[in-house]
C-alpha cells in the first residue's frame, strides 16, 4: 500500500511539497508565537558560527516566523480543518500513545518543556572534523538551537536532563571551553531508547576474520548553553569551533568558505523560511579517494568489481561545486529554489546528458486542459546519447562494450528482415531536442487503474517516419530476443496517419490469475514521434491537429506561475494539477482495504497500518478540495550551474 501511496502523490512537486509539509510539521512542536521583540545579546547566524569545512547545513534562521508562516500554509489549514478532525484526532491519539509518551518514559523528559524552545535560529550541520573517507576520524554533527527569550527555560531543562541522565547510573562529566560548560555523555554500543530501536536498527557488530567480535560504540553527545544558543555536538572537538567563535575566536567560519559565499548572494537572500547547502566538491573529492573494498575470496562475485572512484568521476559528481536549496512562502503562495553550481567547462557524465538547450518550454497546443501531468524538456537526444556511451566508457569499457553488443545483436536480428536496417542511424541518429510529456486523471480507483493512468510521450525526431519505424523493428526483434511469443506488430490508419501496435508481453493482474495482454502503439504527426501503452492517447494526439480542444497553456493563473519559474523559455518546464491528483489518491485511500506497513516505521506503526492511518475516517474530497490548486517548475541552465525552481500557488480559494 505505502509504495503505491508514493507513486500516487505529485512526483514533480517534491520540491514543494515536502519543503511546505517539513515547515508545517516542525510547526507542531512551537506552541507560542511571541508577539514582541525579546531581549537578548543576538546569536549569529549560522554561517559566522560554523567551520569553514562544514559539509551539509540545514538552517531555519528564525523559528517564529516559519511557525508564523506554516500556520498559514494550505497543507497546515488542511490538517486542521474540521472535515478531517475525525482522521487527525485518531492518528494524534496513537502518534501520543505509541510513540511520545513511550519515548517520554524511555528518555526520562517530558516534550511540553522543550516544544516551545525554538524560537530563533535552528541549525544542522555535518562537518568534515577531518575526516578522509575512514572511520577514524569520522565527520561531525552539530546542531544549534536559539531560544531567544527563553534561555532560562532551556537552561532549568538542561539541569534537569543532566540530572536524569545521572540519576540511570549514566556515566557523564563536564568539560569548559571559552567559558563554556558542556557535558559530555557517551552513549555505548547498542544502549538506546526502546522506542527508538522499533525505528532505527541497532548497528551489528563488526566482525573481521581472524578478530573478536566486537560492537561499535555509537559516541557521544555534547551538550552546552551559551546566553541563548543550545550547542549539541557529536564530540567536544565538533563543537569547539563554535564555541571560540562565540567567545570571540578568530577560526575561519563557514561565510569565508568561497563557495558558500557564493551561494549564500546568489541563493538565500530575501529572507527563505529555510534554507540548505552541500558542499559537493569535498564531498566527492573525499569519496574518489576512499580505498576499494578488497573482494571477497571465498565468496568472489560473478562480474568484476568497478571501482567507485571511476564511477563517480564518470558520472561528472566531482564536477560539482555546491548544491543549494531555499523555500520562501508569500500571500501569493510557496517556492522552493534548488542550484547545482557546476561551472560549463567541466561538466561530464550526468551533468551533460540532462543539460537543456535554452527553447521554449511551453505547453504546446496539443496538450489538452484536463492534462495533470505535463513536462517539456529541450534536451538533444544525440548528445546526451553521446554522454552517456562516454560515460559508461570512463566507468567501465565493458559496460560500453554490453550495450554495444546489445545494439548489434538487436540490429542482427532486424537485418534479417531489413539489410539496411542500423538502429544506431534509424533511431539514435534522429532523435531531436525537444521531450513532451503528458498525464491524464486515471479512468478508477483500483490500484491498477492508478499504476496506469493515461500518458503519452512525444520526441521530436529530424526524420520522425524513419524513427517511427524503427522503433517498431526494434522493439520486435528485442521481445523475440528476450523469448517473447506475441502476436507479430500490427499497423492500422487512422486521420491519414499510421499507427504501429507493437505487442508487448502479458502480464497477471495483480492479485489475481487473470492474464491481461497490453501493447505499445507508436505514431508520427508534425515532426514528432509518440509512444503509449494507451491506443485512447495516441488517437486523441492525431485529433488535435485539427484543433478545436482546449489547451493546457490556457489553464487560469498558468501564465503568472509561469513567471515566477522564471518563465518557459529555459529548455525546461512542468506542471502538475494537484487538485485532480489528490482527488484520485483520496478516494484511493477511502477504498484501499489492503494498506499493510512497511518501510522503516514498520514495528511503529503496528499490525495494522489502520491503527494509525483510519483512511475511511478521510472527509469527502469536495470538503477539502479548496487547499489543493496546481504546482510548475522550470529548469535553467547558464556557464555556473543548473537552477530548478518550483512554484505553487495559492488557492484561490485560500485567498478570498
Amino acid at each position: 500500500m505505502i509504495p503505491r501511496i508514493i507513486r500516487l502523490i505529485p512526483q514533480h512537486t517534491a520540491g514543494i511539497f515536502f519543503a511546505t509539509l517539513a515547515a508545517v510539521l516542525l510547526c507542531t512542536s512551537c506552541r507560542t508565537i511571541p508577539q514582541t521583540p525579546p531581549i537578548h545579546t543576538a546569536i549569529p547566524p549560522a554561517e559566522n558560527l560554523l567551520p569553514s569545512d562544514t559539509l551539509l547545513l540545514i538552517s531555519v534562521p528564525d523559528f517564529s516566523t516559519l511557525c508564523a508562516a506554516g500556520r498559514q500554509s494550505p497543507q497546515w489549514l488542511f490538517w486542521n480543518d474540521p472535515a478531517m478532525k475525525p482522521f487527525h484526532d485518531k492518528f494524534m491519539a496513537r502518534w501520543n500513545e505509541k510513540f511520545i509518551a513511550p519515548l517520554e518514559h524511555d528518555l526520562g523528559v517530558k516534550f511540553g518543556d522543550f516544544t516551545n524552545l525554538p524560537q530563533g535560529q535552528l541549525t544542522f550541520a555535518v562537518t568534515q572534523n577531518g575526516w578522509t573517507g575512514g572511520d577514524d576520524p569520522v565527520p561531525g554533527v552539530l546542531l544549534l538551537l536559539d531560544a531567544k527569550d527563553k534561555s532560562d527555560l532551556l537552561k532549568t531543562n538542561l539541569t534537569t536532563l543532566r540530572k536524569k541522565w545521572t540519576d540511570t547510573g549514566r556515566p557523564m562529566h563536564n568539560e569548559t571551553i571559552c567559558g563554556i560548560s558542556f557535558s559530555i555523555m557517551p552513549l555505548p554500543g547498542n544502549d538506546i531508547p526502546a522506542t527508538l530501536a522499533g525505528i532505527f536498527s541497532k548497528r551489528r557488530p563488526a566482525r573481521e576474520p581472524g578478530r573478536k567480535t566486537k560492537t561499535p560504540p555509537y559516541g557521544e553527545i555534547v551538550v552546552g548553553q551559551f546566553e541563548s544558543l543550545l550547542i549539541v555536538g557529536s564530540s567536544i572537538k565538533v563543537v569547539e569551533p563554535v564555541a571560540i567563535r562565540l567567545t570571540g575566536g578568530a577560526l575561519p567560519p563557514l561565510s569565508d568558505n568561497p563557495l558558500f559565499a557564493a551561494d549564500r548572494l546568489a541563493q538565500f537572500r530575501d529572507a527563505p523560511l529555510y534554507y540548505g547547502w552541500l558542499n559537493a566538491k569535498t564531498l566527492f573529492d573525499v569519496l574518489v579517494h576512499i580505498p576499494q573494498p578488497q573482494p571477497d575470496s571465498e565468496a568472489p562475485g560473478p562480474m568484476p568489481q568497478t571501482p567507485w572512484d571511476k564511477v563517480i568521476g564518470a558520472s561528472g559528481l566531482t564536477s560539482l561545486k555546491s548544491v543549494s536549496f531555499s523555500f520562501r512562502q508569500s500571500r501569493d503562495g510557496a517556492q522552493a529554489d534548488f542550484f547545482i553550481s557546476a561551472p560549463d567547462t567541466s561538466r561530464e557524465g550526468i551533468l551533460k546528458m540532462i543539460a537543456s538547450v535554452p527553447k521554449d518550454a511551453n505547453p504546446p497546443a496539443f496538450v489538452p486542459a484536463d492534462a495533470v501531468k505535463f513536462w517539456r524538456w529541450r534536451v538533444d537526444g544525440r548528445r546526451s546519447w553521446a554522454a552517456l556511451e562516454k560515460m559508461l566508457g570512463n566507468t567501465s569499457p565493458a559496460w560500453l562494450n554490453s550495450l554495444n553488443s546489445f545494439l548489434d545483436i538487436a540490429n542482427s536480428a532486424a537485418q534479417q528482415q531489413d539489410p539496411n536496417f542500423d538502429v544506431r542511424k534509424n533511431l539514435i541518429g534522429n532523435l531531436g531536442d525537444d521531450w513532451i510529456s503528458y498525464q491524464k486523471k486515471a479512468g478508477g480507483t483500483a490500484p491498477a487503474d492508478l499504476d496506469n493512468a493515461p500518458s503519452i510521450l512525444i520526441f521530436a525526431a529530424s526524420n520522425p517516419d524513419q524513427t517511427a519505424l524503427a522503433i517498431k523493428i526494434a522493439v520486435k526483434n528485442i521481445l523475440a530476443l528476450s523469448g517473447s511469443r506475441e502476436n507479430p506488430p500490427q499497423t492500422r490508419n487512422f486521420l491519414g496517419r499510421k499507427i504501429y501496435t507493437i505487442p508487448l508481453p502479458s502480464r497477471r493482474a495483480p492479485g489475481t490469475n487473470a492474464v491481461t495482454s497490453h501493447s505499445l502503439y507508436c505514431t508520427v504527426s508534425g515532426g514528432y514521434v509518440a509512444l503509449t501503452p494507451d491506443v485512447s492517447m495516441i488517437e486523441e494526439y492525431l485529433r488535435s491537429a485539427n484543433g478545436g480542444t482546449k489547451s493546457l497553456r490556457e489553464t487560469t493563473g498558468l501564465a503568472d506561475a509561469t513567471r515566477r519559474v522564471g518563465g518557459a523559455g529555459n529548455g525546461l518546464f512542468g506542471y502538475e494539477n494537484q487538485r485532480e491528483l489528490m482527488r484520485v489518491f483520496f478516494t484511493a485511500l477511502k477504498n484501499d482495504p489492503d494498506a499493510t506497513p512497511v518501510g522503516p516505521f514498520g514495528d511503529l506503526w503496528g499490525k495494522d497500518l489502520h491503527d494509525w492511518l483510519d483512511f475511511p475516517l478521510l472527509p469527502d474530497y469536495d470538503k477539502v478540495a479548496k487547499y489543493f490548486y496546481f504546482t510548475v517548475y522550470g529548469g535553467s541552465i547558464t556557464s555556473d550551474g543548473l537552477t530548478f525552481r518550483f512554484f505553487a500557488p495559492r488557492p484561490p480559494q485560500l485567498t478570498q
